[in-house]
Protein backbone atom coordinates (compact mmCIF):
# COMPACT_ATOMS: atom_id res chain seq x y z
CA UNK A 1 0.00 0.00 0.00
CA UNK A 2 1.23 3.23 -1.12
CA UNK A 3 1.68 5.81 1.75
CA UNK A 4 1.28 8.78 -0.16
CA UNK A 5 -0.53 9.18 -3.46
CA UNK A 6 -0.87 11.78 -5.84
CA UNK A 7 -3.04 12.15 -8.62
CA UNK A 8 -3.92 14.90 -11.14
CA UNK A 9 -2.45 17.49 -9.04
CA UNK A 10 -2.70 21.56 -10.16
CA UNK A 11 -1.79 24.55 -8.00
CA UNK A 12 -2.79 27.95 -9.89
CA UNK A 13 -1.83 30.84 -8.44
CA UNK A 14 -3.98 33.62 -8.90
CA UNK A 15 -6.91 36.08 -9.06
CA UNK A 16 -8.95 33.44 -11.15
CA UNK A 17 -6.87 30.37 -11.80
CA UNK A 18 -9.83 28.17 -13.77
CA UNK A 19 -8.97 30.86 -16.65
CA UNK A 20 -5.54 28.70 -16.48
CA UNK A 21 -6.98 25.41 -17.42
CA UNK A 22 -8.32 25.56 -20.95
CA UNK A 23 -5.16 27.08 -21.68
CA UNK A 24 -3.53 24.09 -20.05
CA UNK A 25 -5.27 21.75 -22.05
CA UNK A 26 -3.94 23.41 -25.45
CA UNK A 27 -0.43 22.58 -23.94
CA UNK A 28 0.42 26.83 -23.70
CA UNK A 29 3.43 26.88 -21.72
CA UNK A 30 3.99 28.73 -17.88
CA UNK A 31 5.17 31.75 -19.53
CA UNK A 32 2.35 31.87 -21.72
CA UNK A 33 -0.56 31.13 -19.34
CA UNK A 34 0.75 34.07 -16.95
CA UNK A 35 0.99 36.51 -19.99
CA UNK A 36 -2.70 35.88 -21.24
CA UNK A 37 -4.00 35.25 -17.48
CA UNK A 38 -1.68 36.98 -15.06
CA UNK A 39 -2.02 33.02 -13.59
CA UNK A 40 0.90 31.39 -11.98
CA UNK A 41 0.81 27.38 -12.76
CA UNK A 42 2.97 26.16 -9.35
CA UNK A 43 2.03 22.39 -10.12
CA UNK A 44 0.59 20.73 -13.48
CA UNK A 45 -1.18 17.62 -13.34
CA UNK A 46 1.12 16.01 -11.04
CA UNK A 47 1.20 12.27 -10.14
CA UNK A 48 2.85 9.91 -8.23
CA UNK A 49 3.05 7.03 -5.42
CA UNK A 50 5.63 7.18 -2.66
CA UNK A 51 6.01 3.50 -0.84
CA UNK A 52 5.65 3.12 2.77
CA UNK A 53 8.93 3.76 5.20
CA UNK A 54 10.43 4.89 1.46
CA UNK A 55 12.95 8.06 1.34
CA UNK A 56 11.11 9.83 -1.92
CA UNK A 57 12.97 12.75 -3.37
CA UNK A 58 11.59 15.54 -5.31
CA UNK A 59 13.99 17.28 -6.97
CA UNK A 60 14.30 20.53 -9.82
CA UNK A 61 15.41 23.76 -10.36
CA UNK A 62 14.34 27.38 -8.45
CA UNK A 63 10.06 27.44 -10.20
CA UNK A 64 9.61 24.07 -11.18
CA UNK A 65 7.28 23.08 -7.94
CA UNK A 66 9.28 20.80 -5.91
CA UNK A 67 8.17 22.71 -2.72
CA UNK A 68 5.11 23.43 -3.75
CA UNK A 69 4.38 19.86 -4.02
CA UNK A 70 5.42 19.07 -0.42
CA UNK A 71 3.40 22.21 0.76
CA UNK A 72 0.34 21.03 -0.98
CA UNK A 73 1.25 17.02 0.74
CA UNK A 74 -0.05 18.81 4.26
CA UNK A 75 -2.13 21.59 3.04
CA UNK A 76 -0.17 24.58 4.26
CA UNK A 77 -0.76 25.35 0.02
CA UNK A 78 -4.51 24.49 -0.91
CA UNK A 79 -3.91 22.56 -4.46
CA UNK A 80 -6.26 24.21 -7.36
CA UNK A 81 -7.54 20.62 -8.58
CA UNK A 82 -6.59 17.14 -7.91
CA UNK A 83 -6.08 14.02 -5.04
CA UNK A 84 -3.54 13.77 -2.39
CA UNK A 85 -4.58 9.92 -0.68
CA UNK A 86 -3.05 9.94 3.13
CA UNK A 87 -3.27 6.39 3.50
CA UNK A 88 -6.58 5.80 2.50
CA UNK A 89 -8.16 9.43 3.43
CA UNK A 90 -7.69 12.18 0.28
CA UNK A 91 -6.60 15.24 2.43
CA UNK A 92 -8.01 17.42 0.06
CA UNK A 93 -11.26 16.82 1.32
CA UNK A 94 -11.09 16.10 5.00
CA UNK A 95 -12.11 19.36 7.78
CA UNK A 96 -10.01 21.38 9.07
CA UNK A 97 -10.25 19.89 12.23
CA UNK A 98 -9.06 16.19 10.97
CA UNK A 99 -6.52 18.27 8.84
CA UNK A 100 -4.66 19.74 12.33
CA UNK A 101 -4.81 16.29 13.88
CA UNK A 102 -2.84 14.71 10.88
CA UNK A 103 -0.40 17.27 10.68
CA UNK A 104 0.17 16.50 14.62
CA UNK A 105 -0.16 12.78 14.51
CA UNK A 106 0.27 11.74 11.30
CA UNK A 107 2.84 13.77 9.28
CA UNK A 108 5.60 16.27 10.31
CA UNK A 109 7.73 19.05 8.40
CA UNK A 110 11.42 20.02 8.57
CA UNK A 111 12.40 23.41 7.42
CA UNK A 112 15.18 24.75 5.27
CA UNK A 113 15.84 27.39 8.12
CA UNK A 114 15.31 25.24 11.22
CA UNK A 115 12.06 27.65 12.29
CA UNK A 116 13.53 26.92 16.20
CA UNK A 117 12.74 29.33 18.68
CA UNK A 118 15.15 31.13 19.91
CA UNK A 119 14.36 31.98 23.41
CA UNK A 120 13.43 27.99 24.25
CA UNK A 121 15.96 25.43 25.06
CA UNK A 122 16.02 22.17 22.40
CA UNK A 123 13.95 20.15 24.56
CA UNK A 124 11.32 23.14 24.89
CA UNK A 125 11.98 23.62 21.41
CA UNK A 126 11.16 19.67 20.38
CA UNK A 127 8.35 19.34 22.72
CA UNK A 128 6.23 22.27 21.57
CA UNK A 129 4.31 20.51 19.02
CA UNK A 130 3.45 17.82 21.63
CA UNK A 131 2.76 20.95 24.41
CA UNK A 132 0.08 22.23 21.96
CA UNK A 133 -1.58 18.79 21.69
CA UNK A 134 -2.16 19.25 25.31
CA UNK A 135 0.45 16.11 26.25
CA UNK A 136 1.21 16.19 30.02
CA UNK A 137 4.54 18.14 30.78
CA UNK A 138 6.56 15.37 32.31
CA UNK A 139 5.56 13.05 29.23
CA UNK A 140 6.04 15.68 26.44
CA UNK A 141 9.61 15.87 28.21
CA UNK A 142 10.32 12.19 27.89
CA UNK A 143 9.34 12.31 24.56
CA UNK A 144 11.36 15.20 23.96
CA UNK A 145 14.47 13.45 25.51
CA UNK A 146 14.25 10.38 23.46
CA UNK A 147 14.07 12.42 20.14
CA UNK A 148 17.06 14.53 21.46
CA UNK A 149 18.93 11.39 21.59
CA UNK A 150 18.02 9.51 18.08
CA UNK A 151 19.47 12.89 16.88
CA UNK A 152 22.41 12.26 18.38
CA UNK A 153 22.17 15.51 20.47
CA UNK A 154 22.11 13.66 24.15
CA UNK A 155 23.83 16.28 26.40
CA UNK A 156 22.25 19.58 25.20
CA UNK A 157 19.02 19.69 25.99
CA UNK A 158 19.10 22.52 28.25
CA UNK A 159 21.22 24.56 25.67
CA UNK A 160 19.51 27.34 23.11
CA UNK A 161 19.80 27.51 19.66
CA UNK A 162 22.02 30.24 19.39
CA UNK A 163 24.74 28.03 21.46
CA UNK A 164 24.74 25.37 18.38
CA UNK A 165 26.12 25.22 14.88
CA UNK A 166 24.05 25.04 12.08
CA UNK A 167 23.96 21.34 11.68
CA UNK A 168 22.97 21.17 15.01
CA UNK A 169 20.23 23.32 15.27
CA UNK A 170 18.53 21.11 11.50
CA UNK A 171 18.78 18.12 14.32
CA UNK A 172 16.95 19.89 16.73
CA UNK A 173 14.14 20.62 13.96
CA UNK A 174 14.52 16.82 13.11
CA UNK A 175 14.17 15.52 16.57
CA UNK A 176 11.55 17.86 16.66
CA UNK A 177 9.62 16.47 13.81
CA UNK A 178 9.82 13.04 15.09
CA UNK A 179 9.29 13.46 18.74
CA UNK A 180 5.44 12.99 17.98
CA UNK A 181 6.20 10.05 16.13
CA UNK A 182 4.49 10.87 12.99
CA UNK A 183 4.31 7.90 10.07
CA UNK A 184 5.70 10.58 7.54
CA UNK A 185 8.25 13.62 7.37
CA UNK A 186 8.52 16.03 4.91
CA UNK A 187 11.45 17.86 4.15
CA UNK A 188 11.90 21.26 2.82
CA UNK A 189 15.52 21.54 1.36
CA UNK A 190 16.27 20.43 4.59
CA UNK A 191 19.90 20.80 4.31
CA UNK A 192 20.29 23.58 1.83
CA UNK A 193 21.51 26.43 3.82
CA UNK A 194 24.32 24.01 5.63
CA UNK A 195 27.59 24.47 4.51
CA UNK A 196 28.96 21.48 2.07
CA UNK A 197 31.05 19.21 5.03
CA UNK A 198 27.68 19.70 7.74
CA UNK A 199 25.57 19.27 4.98
CA UNK A 200 27.35 15.68 3.66
CA UNK A 201 27.12 14.75 7.44
CA UNK A 202 23.45 15.52 8.12
CA UNK A 203 22.90 13.49 4.87
CA UNK A 204 24.47 10.71 6.54
CA UNK A 205 22.99 11.13 10.05
CA UNK A 206 19.63 11.00 8.10
CA UNK A 207 20.36 7.74 6.16
CA UNK A 208 20.99 5.84 9.74
CA UNK A 209 18.15 7.53 11.25
CA UNK A 210 15.95 6.40 8.66
CA UNK A 211 17.81 2.76 9.24
CA UNK A 212 16.49 3.23 12.86
CA UNK A 213 12.98 4.71 12.71
CA UNK A 214 11.85 3.60 9.27
CA UNK A 215 9.62 6.66 8.29
CA UNK A 216 7.88 7.42 5.23
CA UNK A 217 9.91 10.41 3.43
CA UNK A 218 9.36 13.12 1.13
CA UNK A 219 12.48 15.06 0.74
CA UNK A 220 12.77 18.38 -1.65
CA UNK A 221 16.60 19.42 -2.92
CA UNK A 222 17.54 21.21 -5.83
CA UNK A 223 20.81 19.08 -5.96
CA UNK A 224 21.59 15.86 -7.70
CA UNK A 225 23.80 14.70 -5.36
CA UNK A 226 21.97 14.83 -2.70
CA UNK A 227 19.30 12.95 -4.62
CA UNK A 228 21.07 10.25 -5.93
CA UNK A 229 22.82 9.50 -2.09
CA UNK A 230 19.41 9.66 -0.24
CA UNK A 231 16.42 8.60 -2.15
CA UNK A 232 15.10 5.27 -3.09
CA UNK A 233 13.45 7.17 -5.58
CA UNK A 234 13.84 10.38 -7.50
CA UNK A 235 11.14 12.49 -8.94
CA UNK A 236 12.27 15.23 -11.30
CA UNK A 237 9.78 18.32 -12.04
CA UNK A 238 10.29 21.19 -14.71
CA UNK A 239 7.90 23.68 -14.55
CA UNK A 240 5.14 22.32 -12.73
CA UNK A 241 5.45 18.98 -14.53
CA UNK A 242 7.31 15.73 -12.81
CA UNK A 243 9.51 14.80 -15.94
CA UNK A 244 10.25 11.41 -14.47
CA UNK A 245 10.20 9.29 -11.59
CA UNK A 246 12.72 6.68 -11.16
CA UNK A 247 15.21 4.88 -9.05
CA UNK A 248 18.97 7.12 -8.98
CA UNK A 249 19.89 4.40 -11.02
CA UNK A 250 17.18 4.54 -13.34
CA UNK A 251 17.49 8.00 -13.61
CA UNK A 252 21.55 8.28 -14.87
CA UNK A 253 21.01 5.56 -16.99
CA UNK A 254 17.47 6.17 -19.06
CA UNK A 255 16.47 10.05 -19.01
CA UNK A 256 13.24 10.38 -20.07
CA UNK A 257 14.44 13.69 -21.69
CA UNK A 258 16.53 16.22 -22.97
CA UNK A 259 16.20 18.06 -19.94
CA UNK A 260 17.19 15.25 -17.48
CA UNK A 261 20.12 14.08 -19.49
CA UNK A 262 21.50 17.62 -18.84
CA UNK A 263 20.78 17.41 -15.07
CA UNK A 264 22.76 13.94 -14.94
CA UNK A 265 25.28 14.51 -18.03
CA UNK A 266 28.24 15.60 -15.33
CA UNK A 267 27.43 12.90 -12.58
CA UNK A 268 30.01 10.28 -12.29
CA UNK A 269 27.71 7.28 -12.57
CA UNK A 270 30.31 5.09 -11.18
CA UNK A 271 28.78 6.13 -7.51
CA UNK A 272 25.11 5.14 -8.33
CA UNK A 273 25.27 2.85 -10.81
CA UNK A 274 25.36 -0.81 -8.57
CA UNK A 275 26.49 -4.74 -8.95
CA UNK A 276 22.71 -5.64 -9.04
CA UNK A 277 22.88 -3.55 -12.22
CA UNK A 278 26.23 -5.19 -14.15
CA UNK A 279 25.83 -8.14 -12.34
CA UNK A 280 25.46 -11.63 -14.59
CA UNK A 281 24.18 -15.00 -13.74
CA UNK A 282 26.23 -17.34 -11.62
CA UNK A 283 26.86 -20.68 -12.70
CA UNK A 284 26.18 -22.89 -9.31
CA UNK A 285 26.16 -26.56 -7.32
CA UNK A 286 24.41 -27.34 -5.14
CA UNK A 287 25.17 -28.92 -1.61
CA UNK A 288 24.87 -31.78 -0.55
CA UNK A 289 23.03 -32.86 -3.27
CA UNK A 290 25.66 -32.29 -6.11
CA UNK A 291 29.31 -34.11 -6.75
CA UNK A 292 32.26 -33.78 -8.87
CA UNK A 293 30.76 -35.52 -11.65
CA UNK A 294 27.77 -32.97 -11.29
CA UNK A 295 30.27 -29.98 -10.81
CA UNK A 296 32.40 -31.13 -14.03
CA UNK A 297 29.75 -31.52 -16.48
CA UNK A 298 27.85 -27.81 -15.61
CA UNK A 299 31.52 -26.14 -15.92
CA UNK A 300 32.19 -27.74 -19.19
CA UNK A 301 28.84 -27.14 -20.15
CA UNK A 302 29.30 -23.56 -20.04
CA UNK A 303 32.56 -23.65 -20.59
CA UNK A 304 34.21 -22.00 -17.38
CA UNK A 305 36.80 -23.61 -14.93
CA UNK A 306 35.05 -22.80 -11.73
CA UNK A 307 31.55 -22.68 -10.52
CA UNK A 308 29.58 -21.24 -7.12
CA UNK A 309 28.70 -23.54 -4.67
CA UNK A 310 25.08 -22.85 -3.10
CA UNK A 311 23.32 -24.69 -0.40
CA UNK A 312 19.57 -25.54 -0.71
CA UNK A 313 18.34 -22.05 0.09
CA UNK A 314 21.49 -20.47 -2.15
CA UNK A 315 23.42 -19.08 0.83
CA UNK A 316 26.81 -19.26 -1.29
CA UNK A 317 29.34 -21.26 0.51
CA UNK A 318 32.37 -20.52 -2.31
CA UNK A 319 33.90 -22.13 -5.33
CA UNK A 320 35.09 -25.13 -6.48
CA UNK A 321 37.72 -25.26 -9.37
CA UNK A 322 37.18 -27.68 -12.15
CA UNK A 323 40.84 -29.45 -11.14
CA UNK A 324 40.00 -29.65 -7.98
CA UNK A 325 36.74 -31.33 -9.09
CA UNK A 326 38.52 -33.87 -11.04
CA UNK A 327 40.95 -34.65 -8.56
CA UNK A 328 38.27 -35.50 -5.70
CA UNK A 329 36.25 -37.52 -8.57
CA UNK A 330 39.65 -39.63 -9.34
CA UNK A 331 39.87 -40.00 -5.42
CA UNK A 332 36.58 -41.71 -5.48
CA UNK A 333 35.07 -38.88 -3.38
CA UNK A 334 31.81 -37.12 -3.97
CA UNK A 335 31.73 -34.49 -1.10
CA UNK A 336 31.90 -31.23 -2.76
CA UNK A 337 32.78 -29.38 0.44
CA UNK A 338 36.31 -30.80 0.78
CA UNK A 339 37.81 -28.64 -1.71
CA UNK A 340 35.47 -25.56 -1.32
CA UNK A 341 37.69 -22.21 -1.64
CA UNK A 342 35.84 -20.01 0.90
CA UNK A 343 38.16 -16.97 0.73
CA UNK A 344 36.65 -15.29 -2.58
CA UNK A 345 35.49 -11.84 -2.41
CA UNK A 346 31.61 -10.72 -1.75
CA UNK A 347 29.95 -7.90 -2.53
CA UNK A 348 26.02 -6.66 -1.62
CA UNK A 349 23.36 -5.67 -4.53
CA UNK A 350 23.57 -1.67 -3.85
CA UNK A 351 27.31 -1.57 -3.94
CA UNK A 352 28.30 1.04 -5.90
CA UNK A 353 30.95 -0.13 -8.87
CA UNK A 354 33.49 2.37 -8.00
CA UNK A 355 33.92 0.10 -4.86
CA UNK A 356 34.30 -3.01 -6.87
CA UNK A 357 37.47 -2.73 -8.59
CA UNK A 358 39.70 -2.99 -5.51
CA UNK A 359 38.28 -6.36 -4.87
CA UNK A 360 38.44 -7.59 -8.29
CA UNK A 361 42.18 -6.96 -8.47
CA UNK A 362 42.76 -8.55 -5.35
CA UNK A 363 40.72 -11.87 -6.43
CA UNK A 364 41.32 -14.40 -8.77
CA UNK A 365 37.61 -15.14 -9.52
CA UNK A 366 34.79 -12.63 -10.16
CA UNK A 367 33.23 -10.99 -6.79
CA UNK A 368 30.11 -12.60 -5.81
CA UNK A 369 27.03 -10.78 -5.00
CA UNK A 370 24.68 -11.65 -2.42
CA UNK A 371 21.81 -10.36 -0.56
CA UNK A 372 22.03 -9.75 3.71
CA UNK A 373 21.38 -13.31 4.16
CA UNK A 374 24.06 -14.49 1.83
CA UNK A 375 22.23 -15.76 -0.85
CA UNK A 376 23.79 -15.85 -4.11
CA UNK A 377 22.25 -13.38 -6.74
CA UNK A 378 25.01 -13.05 -9.48
CA UNK A 379 29.01 -12.34 -10.35
CA UNK A 380 30.70 -9.11 -11.55
CA UNK A 381 34.07 -9.82 -13.08
CA UNK A 382 36.76 -7.23 -13.83
CA UNK A 383 35.82 -6.89 -17.38
CA UNK A 384 32.61 -5.76 -16.87
CA UNK A 385 33.77 -3.17 -14.22
CA UNK A 386 36.16 -1.72 -16.44
CA UNK A 387 34.13 -1.48 -19.31
CA UNK A 388 31.36 0.64 -17.03
CA UNK A 389 34.24 2.45 -16.00
CA UNK A 390 35.44 2.96 -19.44
CA UNK A 391 31.96 3.82 -20.49
CA UNK A 392 31.31 6.49 -17.57
CA UNK A 393 34.66 8.30 -18.69
CA UNK A 394 36.13 8.94 -15.34
CA UNK A 395 38.88 10.28 -14.94
CA UNK A 396 40.68 7.61 -12.67
CA UNK A 397 39.72 4.84 -15.77
CA UNK A 398 42.70 5.19 -17.02
CA UNK A 399 44.87 5.07 -13.51
CA UNK A 400 42.26 2.18 -12.67
CA UNK A 401 43.09 0.40 -16.02
CA UNK A 402 46.67 0.52 -15.45
CA UNK A 403 46.19 -0.99 -11.60
CA UNK A 404 44.51 -3.93 -13.71
CA UNK A 405 47.08 -4.51 -16.15
CA UNK A 406 49.98 -4.38 -13.34
CA UNK A 407 47.90 -7.22 -11.03
CA UNK A 408 47.76 -9.50 -14.09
Amino acid sequence: MAAITVQNLFKVFGKNPEKAFPLIEEGKSKDEILEETGNTIGINDASFEVKEKEMFVIMGLSGSGKSTVLRCLNRLIEPTKGTITIGDEDITKVSKDRLLEMRRKKMSMVFQNFGLFPHRTVANNVEYGLEISGMDKEKRREKAYEAIEKVGLKGYEEQKPSELSGGMQQRVGLARALANDPEILLMDEAFSALDPLIRADMQDELLELQAEVHKTVVFITHDLDEALKIGDRIAIMKDGYVVQVGTPEEILTNPADDYVKAFVQNVDRTKVITAQAIMRKAPTVQVPKDGPSVAIRKMEKVGVSTTYVVDENRQLKGIVTVDDAIDLKEDGKKDLTEIIIRDIEVAGPESPINTLLTKSIQSKYPIAVVDEKSKLLGIVDRATILAELNENGSSSSEEENEKYKLSE
